[in-house]
């Protein structure tokens, strides 16, 4: 008979901690991803990572179609994206944070995938403008490793403003009226003040 007791169960490899991967744009900044991410990684006695990716631009072109002669350091660009990446998710979260923060060279849909590989749970912004096919986000949602939270637009952006509102007035009107252009004999009701 072995030294383990009956019904003693062996001892478990310790599982890491519950780990929230958060995508933070450079254009958003993502807060409320990171808020929610952050709740949750809370909410689980986890830990929160910020992860942005970036890419090395090459030097600027001249008149004379030949490359700038000043070309960039890859270590001074890790340094200035990670410094801007700490400093929106502090903006994000307070000062006082605990979020791991990680600006990592690469394209943006393989770095999050990288990330999700360890992770419990991804957050990523819902994109800004419907481009490509298929979209970012539902790719990631296909590919990931984890279960993936996408933050919609209405809740990740600000109120609109007097300026869009009134643009989505005009813009309505003029639907209205082109739909009713050339319809005979109908008369749109009267709208009275």
């Amino acid at each position: 008979m072995s030294e383990q007791t009956e019904g003693a169960l062996p001892a478990q490899a310790a599982r890491p901690p519950y780990t929230v991967v958060v995508g933070v744009s450079g254009t958003s900044k993502s807060p409320k991803a990171l808020e929610w991410g952050a709740a949750q990684a809370a909410q689980n006695n986890g830990r929160l990572v910020a992860v942005r990716s970036w890419r090395l631009t090459g030097p600027p072109g001249t008149t004379s179609g030949a490359a700038a002669a000043r070309v960039t350091d890859d270590r001074d660009t890790q340094r200035s994206e990670q410094a801007a990446l700490e400093a929106d998710v502090a903006q994000a979260l307070g000062p006082d944070h605990d979020a791991e923060v990680r600006a990592v060279r690469g394209g943006k849909r393989k770095v999050l995938l990288a990330a999700a590989e360890e992770a419990d749970l991804l957050v990523v912004d819902a994109p800004r403008i419907f481009t490509g096919f298929p979209m970012f986000a539902q790719r990631l949602v296909y590919a990931a490793a984890c279960p993936v939270v996408v933050m919609p637009p209405s809740v990740e952006a600000d109120p609109p403003g007097v300026l869009t509102r009134a643009s989505r007035a005009v813009g309505r009107a003029a639907v209205r009226s082109t739909a009713l252009a050339g319809r005979p004999g109908y008369r749109p009701p009267l709208i009275r003040d």
